[in-house]
């Protein structure tokens, strides 16, 4: 398998790619939805919530938090979790710039 040579891209594809990524699998879709209904950092009950493993849930959260959409603090034997408003509104801007873009009203084809 060949490298992604991300290199070649301006900082903002890479972005855009990797917030994509991120919003590309169901679970972070899901686990990201429960944190804006509940409006407040969840500890233990995403497992339950989202049904699947602690592992699975535990690796959507790295990818959720290594992004910067979500933010996490020890409290305990536990790690709370909840959407890191400013990066949240990071990425909506950076993604609505992308998806906003004007049609070219041309036909190609």
């Amino acid at each position: 398998m060949g490298t992604a040579k991300t290199e070649i891209f301006s900082t903002q594809h890479n972005e855009i790619a990797r917030f994509a990524k991120a919003l590309g699998h169901p679970a972070r879709v899901a686990i990201l939805q429960h944190l804006f209904k509940i409006n407040t950092c969840v500890c233990g009950d995403l497992v339950v919530e989202i049904g699947l493993a602690q592992a699975t849930i535990s690796q959507h959260l790295k990818v959720l938090k290594s992004l910067g959409l979500i933010k996490g603090n020890v409290e305990g034997t536990s790690v709370c979790y909840c959407i890191d408003n400013e990066n949240w509104a990071k990425m909506k801007h950076i993604i609505s710039n992308f998806i906003n873009q004007d049609l070219n009203t041309q036909s190609c084809c």
